[in-house]
């Protein structure tokens, strides 16, 4: 039987990380690289979490774990409420074509 170490949870980590970079950089759609950031919030989130296991030193990790989805919920709110706007305005939601804030 093998045991999980934090080893394990750093390569999730980083797989996780490294995925929603790639999905940034790769996606001209808005809802695409939204789903990168969230992922990579996901990642710091798993990394704080394993972290404060493995280091046994209380809470920390977890309370900031917590603190990194409310954040995401609120980041969801914000961004649904750009998307709406921009399709409003511009009938899509490609990020290449996005110039509503050039003067």
């Amino acid at each position: 039987m093998e045991i999980i170490t934090l080893q394990s949870f750093l390569i999730v980590s980083l797989i996780l990380f490294l995925t929603g970079l790639y999905t940034i950089v790769s996606r001209k759609n808005i809802i695409g690289i939204y789903m990168g950031i969230e992922l990579i919030l996901n990642s710091s989130a798993l990394n704080f979490a394993s972290f404060s296991r493995f280091a046994g030193r209380g809470l920390e990790g977890q309370v900031f774990s917590i603190f990194i989805i409310v954040l995401a919920a609120a980041e969801a709110a914000v961004a649904l409420a750009l998307l709406l706007a921009v399709f409003k305005r511009q009938r899509g939601i490609d990020a290449d074509k996005l110039n509503i804030l050039k003067g």
